[in-house]
C-alpha cells in the first residue's frame, strides 16, 4: 500500500509514495478525528456545566474507552468476515449515530450509554487504520510510517481544539455538524478499495497469543502507560483548565498547544526510534513525560510545560507500539494490533476512572502526580529490563 524509493547509498528511505488507499484512508481519518476532539474535550465541560461531579465526569470519559475495549476484542474477526472497507462504513455509522443521540437524551446514565458506543466505532475506525498501515511497512521504517499516522491523527486533533475556540460550544450547536462531518468520512472510501494485504493460507494468529509473547512485553506495557497518560489528559485535563477559572475558548486553545506539542515530536522522534532503537528512545520519552508532568505542579509557566508533556506523552504510543511490531511475523500484525489497542484501552479505561476519584477526594493536581508516577512505573521497567532486551536498530 505504500512504496518506498531508496537511492542513498546507506539505504536510508528518502521519501514515501502514497497510494490512492492510503491517501484516501487517511483523508476520511482526519475528518474522524476532528469530530473525536471535538466531542472529546466539549463532553465533559457540557456535564461539568450541568454541576455533574467530578467522578461521573470520570466515569462518562470511562465509558468512551470501554467501548474501545470490547470493540478490540472483536474488530479482527469482523474485519476478516467483512473485509476493510465495509467495516470503515460501519463503524462511521456506529459513532454517527452515537453522536446524535447526545442530544436525543440527557442525563449521566444515557451519555454513559451513548458514550460507550461511540468508544465502539472509534476503536473499529483505528483498528482498520493503524493494521492497514502497519501491514505496508517493515522494521526499517515502521517507526516513521506511524509517525506520519499520528501527525494526520493529531492534526485533526488540533483542527478540533481550534474549532472549539472558534465556533459557538452549545450541545444543539455542535452535534448536528459533528454528525455530517463523521458521516462525510464515509465518502473517501467510497472511490477505493482496502485489500488486506496477509495472505490467506497464514495460519490464524490469536490477539492473546501476542498478548503473551515475552519479547513484545515492553511494548505492550508502554501502550499501556500510554493510554492512562492520554486517557487522562484527554478526559480530565478540560476539567482541570475549567477549575483554574479557564473559559470554554482558551480551554480548547490550551489543548491544542498539548496536542501540538505532539504533532511536533511525531517525525523526529520516529525517525530517532528507526535509527537508534526504540528502547532508548522509550527511556527518554518517558523522563521527559515525567519532567512534564511535576513542572505543571510546579510554578511554572503552563505553556512551555504543557507543550513538553504533550511532546513526550503524544509520541510514546508509536513507539511503544512499533517495538511490538518488530517482534512478530507480517501474517501476525493485526493480531498485535489488536493486542496494543487492547492494551492501550486498558490504560485509557483505568486512567481517567482512577484519576478522577483521586482529583474528587483530594485535589485536581492528583492528575499529574497520577501521570508521574505511573510513568516512573514504567522507566523503571525498561530499566530493568534493559540488559534482557538487545536494542533494536534499523541497520541499513
Amino acid at each position: 500500500m505504500i512504496r518506498t524509493i531508496s537511492s542513498h547509498p546507506h539505504g536510508y528511505k528518502l521519501m514515501f509514495v502514497w497510494t490512492r488507499p492510503v491517501l484516501l484512508l487517511l483523508c476520511g481519518l482526519f475528518l474522524l478525528t476532528l469530530a473525536i476532539a471535538v466531542m472529546n474535550t466539549l463532553v465533559p465541560l457540557w456535564l461539568a456545566h450541568d454541576r455533574l461531579p467530578t467522578w461521573q465526569v470520570g466515569m462518562v470519559s470511562s465509558s468512551y474507552f470501554t467501548g474501545n475495549l470490547v470493540c478490540t476484542l472483536l474488530t479482527g474477526t469482523l474485519i476478516k468476515k467483512m473485509g476493510f472497507n465495509r467495516s470503515y462504513y460501519l463503524a462511521s455509522i456506529i459513532f454517527a449515530v452515537a453522536c446524535a443521540g447526545l442530544g436525543l437524551m440527557q442525563g449521566f446514565w444515557s451519555w454513559f450509554a451513548w458514550r460507550f458506543i461511540a468508544g465502539v466505532g472509534c476503536a473499529m475506525i483505528w483498528v482498520v487504520v493503524e493494521s492497514a498501515l502497519m501491514c505496508s511497512g517493515n522494521s526499517r521504517n515502521r517507526g516513521r510510517l506511524l509517525a506520519a499516522y499520528m501527525m494526520i491523527y493529531y492534526f485533526g486533533t488540533v483542527a478540533g481544539q481550534l474549532l472549539i475556540s472558534k465556533v459557538p460550544t452549545g450541545l444543539m450547536n455542535v452535534l448536528p455538524w459533528v454528525t455530517a462531518m463523521v458521516l462525510a468520512a464515509v465518502l473517501p472510501l467510497l472511490f477505493t478499495r482496502i485489500v488486506n494485504a496477509q495472505s490467506e493460507t497464514s495460519e490464524p494468529t490469536h490477539m492473546w497469543a501476542m498478548l503473551l509473547l515475552r519479547q513484545a512485553r515492553l511494548g505492550i506495557n508502554g501502550c499501556v502507560i500510554s493510554g492512562i497518560v492520554l486517557g487522562s489528559l484527554y478526559g480530565l485535563m478540560p476539567l482541570w483548565l475549567n477549575h483554574q477559572g479557564i473559559s470554554d475558548a482558551h480551554i480548547g486553545f490550551w489543548m491544542a498547544v498539548m496536542v501540538s506539542a505532539g504533532i511536533v515530536g511525531q517525525w523526529p522522534i520516529g525517525r530517532l526510534a528507526d535509527r537508534y532503537g526504540r528502547l532508548l528512545v522509550l527511556r527518554v520519552q518517558v523522563f521527559v513525560v515525567i519532567l512534564g508532568a511535576l513542572a505543571m505542579l510546579s510554578d511554572a509557566a503552563m505553556g512551555p510545560a504543557l507543550f513538553i508533556l504533550g511532546a513526550a506523552g503524544f509520541t510514546l504510543y508509536p513507539v511503544a507500539m512499533a517495538w511490538a511490531c518488530e517482534k512478530v511475523g507480517q501474517h501476525q500484525l493485526v493480531a498485535m494490533n489488536q493486542a496494543l489497542l487492547l492494551s492501550y484501552t486498558i490504560g485509557s479505561l483505568l486512567g481517567p476512572t482512577l484519576t478522577s476519584m483521586l482529583m474528587q477526594n483530594y485535589s485536581d493536581d492528583l492528575l499529574f502526580v497520577t501521570i508521574a508516577s505511573v510513568s516512573f512505573i514504567y522507566l523503571m521497567m525498561l530499566l530493568r529490563k534493559a540488559g534482557q532486551h538487545p536494542t533494536p536498530v534499523a541497520h541499513a
